[in-house]
């Protein structure tokens, strides 16, 4: 039995050799760069496929006058013909508007709210993980749901929200409607979003906040700085990094928004929501003028790209401090 055993394994261990030896010289003969493209070349390919190719062809179209629903007529090349009439377009520029207030006014009550509850969740006491849970459950939903939601919420007879409005105002809770509105329309998609998305802006913050080491604060009661100084001082300068961080996100978040706001209001009454991702879905999809879409598309990418660009080296700049 042992000289069974005993001639086997080398017989095997030679076939492993004969198996294994072709592809090891092969790789061992690829310089280290080579495997490494190797390996990337994939994701690069997918990279190209799904992003970098379909950005220059949406670019090609913005330079014509080509329609997605007529693919038998001819296509003219009208170079910037379309980036001047976007530029000059005054429905355009109202839509640029209504994104504008609906990213100030979100950023700003996310921030403010989300900055407010990182700092209180951040002192320990008792029922923390319970309310951390609690405040986390609505970004956990679906933004159709949550349109949905609150469409039933904003109505002026059944709706929950006009009766605490008028609970605590003492109006007629049938006497407004938040989404029929036009003055009120707006504020409804704001109040909407910072309900949802509050609670990621608050784990940022949060974490930027338990990142601070305690020595510090130690340091500083030693040297019998005040709890608003120790906040002026300490919290506020060490957290920014992560506050600024989740602006950045919201920020890109916001301005490409679409679902929500098309489950809630649609763009109405008349074009007082109609942010720029609706307006844009509208020119390509229902008036199929897919070379005026395109390159509408290519401006917004342009904006946000800029926008971000100049915004990360502040906050690079805000790192290194």
């Amino acid at each position: 039995m042992t000289d069974k055993t005993t001639d086997r394994t080398p017989a095997a261990a030679r076939l492993g050799r004969e198996i294994t030896t072709p592809l090891g010289r092969g790789i061992k003969g690829l310089s280290d760069r080579a495997v490494a493209w190797i390996f990337i070349a994939p994701t690069i390919f997918l990279l190209l496929a799904v992003n970098i190719f379909p950005l220059i062809w949406t670019i090609r179209l913005s330079l014509t006058n080509y329609r997605a629903n007529r693919t038998n007529a001819e296509v003219d090349w009208v170079g910037l013909r379309n980036y001047e009439r976007i530029l000059t377009d005054p429905d355009i520029w109202n839509s640029m508007q209504a994104t504008a207030h609906f990213l100030v006014w979100t950023l700003s009550l996310q921030v403010l709210i989300g900055f407010s509850l990182a700092y209180l969740i951040n002192k320990k006491f008792k029922g923390n993980d319970l309310w951390t849970t609690i405040i986390v459950l609505p970004m956990m939903l679906s933004p159709a749901v949550v349109g949905n939601f609150w469409t039933f919420l904003y109505q002026p007879q059944i709706g929950l929200f006009n009766y605490v409005v008028g609970f605590l105002s003492g109006v007629d809770p049938s006497s407004f409607s938040m989404i029929g509105d036009v003055a009120l329309a707006p504020w409804a998609i704001v109040i909407v979003d910072t309900w949802m998305w509050t609670p990621f802006v608050m784990l940022i913050c949060l974490a930027g906040l338990r990142s601070i080491p305690d020595s510090i604060y130690e340091a500083a009661e030693c040297d019998r700085a005040s709890a608003w100084r120790q906040f002026w001082t300490i919290t506020l300068p060490m957290a920014l990094p992560f506050l600024m961080l989740a602006v950045l996100f919201r920020g890109i978040e916001n301005f490409k928004m679409f679902d929500l706001v098309v489950q809630l209001t649609g763009g109405g009454p008349g074009s007082v929501t109609e942010l720029t991702s609706i307006n844009l879905k509208r020119e390509a999809f229902e008036k199929w003028r897919t070379g005026y879409a395109s390159a509408y598309g290519v401006i917004l990418f342009v904006t946000v790209f800029g926008l971000a660009s100049i915004y990360v080296k502040a906050l690079n700049k805000v790192k290194e401090r």
